[in-house]
């Protein structure tokens, strides 16, 4: 008679004593979460890992770092972030499972925790993945951000840092704190009283008060000059620069200032990726990209249906061709 093994035990395996174990009588908010440790810090915000009591699962947890927990702008943001991604439920949007106070009534939201890489991680090491891969995880971004414009939401932070990839080839659109969102009258509810830019030399990533919002290189020339009748289109031109990445292994602009980048953005074509890539590129992913680099919006894909399309073409039959 076979006996059936049990295999060994690893962390995260499920238990009968977990899932029967009975909740408290009265629950108490401020005892739901374990911490175990620091997953990142961002220039606002930190995600800490935790175990979920309630549950008995292991969560991320985000919140805003101590000298921004008193800032009305920044928790505006992260319960933005927050809700956008959990009304949005799409499979390549990060799922949220709560949002709250913590005894110190300051804001947090917790969601799915992801092992995984980021894209930019990924693309540090080019040279492990072929493009099929790198098209893949394209094209499950436009799928997320056709979801997003569907619903009238606008990401407007496409970059490789905000792109995850999971063990499961899973793949996550992150960061929802920067997306522009409408009212049902039309109006917008940019926080854009922040006004003006301020980019210091060297200073690609610019993120915060009297900042541009967003990383330049990856930022459509209407984003950079603050256009307030931004729209879809702008995150087109992001997904086009980092598909441009994955074809050329750069960014469509780069350069020593921050005011260097943001003049080509705004003024200068890039090189075509035929033109500097290593590696083959596909006539047809160059054109898409190409077009999606357009500096006017009206000359840009119309739509992500429409980029998803372009992109799902049989582009595979350059590679192989004489």
């Amino acid at each position: 008679m076979l006996k059936f093994r049990q295999p060994p035990k690893e962390p995260g395996d499920i238990f009968l004593e977990d899932t029967d174990r009975p909740l408290p009588e009265v629950l108490n908010p401020n005892t739901r979460y374990m911490f175990t440790g620091e997953i990142a810090k961002g220039g606002k915000s930190v995600i800490l890992s935790c175990k979920d009591l309630h549950l008995s699962r292991v969560v991320a947890y985000k919140t805003l770092r101590s000298e921004f927990v008193d800032d009305e702008i920044e928790n505006t943001r992260l319960l933005r972030e927050a809700r956008v991604s959990g009304m949005l439920q799409h499979p390549n949007t990060m799922p949220v499972y709560e949002v709250g106070r913590d005894r110190k009534g300051h804001y947090y939201f917790t969601m799915k925790l992801v092992h995984g890489y980021t894209l930019r991680e990924i693309l540090d090491y080019r040279e492990r993945y072929d493009l099929t891969q790198l098209i893949y995880v394209i094209e499950q971004i436009g799928h997320a951000l056709a979801n997003a414009h569907a619903h009238r939401v606008a990401h407007r932070d496409i970059k490789p840092e905000n792109i995850l990839v999971g063990p499961y080839n899973e793949v996550l659109l992150l960061d929802w704190g920067l997306a522009k969102v409408w009212s049902r009258d039309g109006r917008t509810s940019d926080d854009d009283k922040v006004q003006a830019m301020d980019v210091g030399d060297g200073d690609m990533s610019i993120t915060g008060y009297g900042k541009l919002q967003g990383t330049l290189c990856y930022m459509s020339p209407e984003q950079i000059r603050r256009d307030p009748d931004i729209s879809y289109s702008t995150d087109i031109y992001s997904l086009g620069s980092v598909l441009y990445e994955v074809l050329t292994g750069q960014t469509p602009f780069s350069g020593e200032h921050g005011f260097q980048v943001m003049d080509k953005v705004q003024n200068q074509a890039p090189e075509r990726p035929a033109a500097i890539s290593k590696l083959k590129v596909p006539k047809i992913l160059e054109q898409l990209c190409m077009k999606c680099l357009n500096k006017d919006p009206g000359n840009r894909p119309v739509s992500m249906d429409v980029f998803l399309r372009a992109l799902q073409q049989d582009w595979a039959k350059d590679l192989v061709r004489k």
